[in-house]
């Protein structure tokens, strides 16, 4: 059974369908890119997904076990998120926050997968430093070992490259994908990047207010929608 489903699901703002014939399914180990023009509704459909957004129509329901509270979610970064002042260490644990419950303070399990989610991202050696002063792909990195924290299933990811300058990028879709191959975690990334979507992802949802393709990154790439887009991608 897939640890997500949507069956012909729509999400919509006062009144207005923003997305709608949506299809598909996510199930443990899959690598699954949501991609589309601004305003398409991807993410809207991660909202929709972290249960933040009810749908206007149709179902999405979990299965294989997967709990709300197991679901990991890394936000796009706003300018003030970027200047908070807290360790890299206090970021990380506030990660627990989900899982920790009606428990006052953090436990020595809690503070044990931060520690581990750290190493795990080999960022342990900023643990101490300050958030704000570390560059946008440590920055990530960070946030990445935070959503860690909530989760050994499954991560929710909004455009997690943005702003990062190339090798930074490249450096955190590897992080990603070892995270997916090696560390069985299963991903929903939003992106804008097709061409490393392709690369990385087992599975692609192309969205334009609706559901424009889904399935295996292999078929969307022979597909008239995605060998347009590639083409261009490969001419720009």
């Amino acid at each position: 059974m897939a640890f997500i489903t949507c069956q012909n699901a729509s999400f919509a703002y006062d009144g207005i369908t923003v997305a709608s014939g949506l299809n598909f399914s996510v199930c443990r180990g899959d690598y699954l890119c949501i991609v589309g023009e601004n305003g398409s509704g991807k993410s809207t459909l991660i909202k929709g997904l972290l249960r933040l957004k009810p749908v206007q129509s149709g179902v999405i329901f979990t299965g294989d076990g997967l709990k709300a509270n197991e679901i990991g979610y890394l936000p796009q970064q706003t300018d003030a998120q970027k200047d908070f002042p807290a360790s890299a260490y206090e970021v990380v644990l506030s990660g627990r926050m989900s899982i920790r419950g009606l428990r006052p303070f953090y436990s020595k399990s809690d503070k044990n997968a931060c520690e581990e989610n750290l190493r795990r991202l080999g960022i342990e050696n900023l643990k101490n430093s300050c958030y704000r002063e570390l560059s946008g792909g440590q920055q990530q990195r960070v946030l990445l070992a935070r959503a860690l924290c909530a989760t050994r299933k499954m991560l929710l990811m909004d455009e997690p490259t943005a702003g990062l300058d190339p090798a930074a990028t490249q450096d955190l879709y590897k992080e990603i994908e070892k995270l997916n191959k090696d560390g069985g975690i299963t991903i929903i990334m939003v992106s804008h990047d097709i061409p490393s979507s392709i690369k990385y992802a087992s599975h692609i949802l192309h969205m334009k207010g609706r559901q424009l393709f889904f399935g295996a990154a292999s078929s969307y790439i022979s597909s008239g929608i995605g060998s347009e887009l590639m083409g261009g991608a490969l001419n720009a």
